[in-house]
């Protein structure tokens, strides 16, 4: 699987951790998720619900001039699991160009070693928050 620099960290992380470790690397990304930029927490509404997800997360993509992604995310900090996915992708994906973005596997939250840790839905949330990006870029880049 070909991702990008970042993001091939992220999973080279867990993989290389036992499974209970991998909860706890997943944990402290929750606690990492950076904070909305005021222009959004200003306005809720222009974040889209993923709903995939079980607990209310909200994400927004932006594409910039030069083509770079930046993807905000918010989730309940009661909802640790959840908020680790959104801290994951919201610092894997910022900073990518979008079509290297757009060529992230779509089975990627599947590959983290953490399928033996969380349930199927909490995946299947991370998935829906990767489809989401991905299509709010292709929305952006054919604005």
């Amino acid at each position: 699987m070909t991702l990008p620099d970042q993001l091939a960290e992220i999973r080279e992380d867990f993989l290389g951790l036992e499974v209970r470790d991998r909860l706890q690397l997943l944990l402290e990304f929750a606690n990492e998720l950076p904070e909305l930029p005021e222009r959004y927490r200003d306005h809720p509404d222009l974040l889209e619900r993923v709903e995939e997800c079980q607990s209310p997360v909200f994400i927004f993509v932006e594409v910039d001039d030069a083509s770079r992604v930046h993807m905000y995310a918010t989730a309940p900090k009661e909802a640790p699991t959840t908020r680790g996915f959104a801290s994951i992708l919201a610092q894997g994906l910022s900073g990518l160009d979008a079509q290297e973005l757009l060529a992230i596997p779509d089975d990627f939250p599947n590959t983290l070693g953490l399928t033996e840790a969380v349930s199927p839905l909490r995946i299947r949330g991370m998935t829906g928050m990767l489809a989401r990006a991905k299509r709010q870029v292709r929305a952006r880049l054919a604005s």
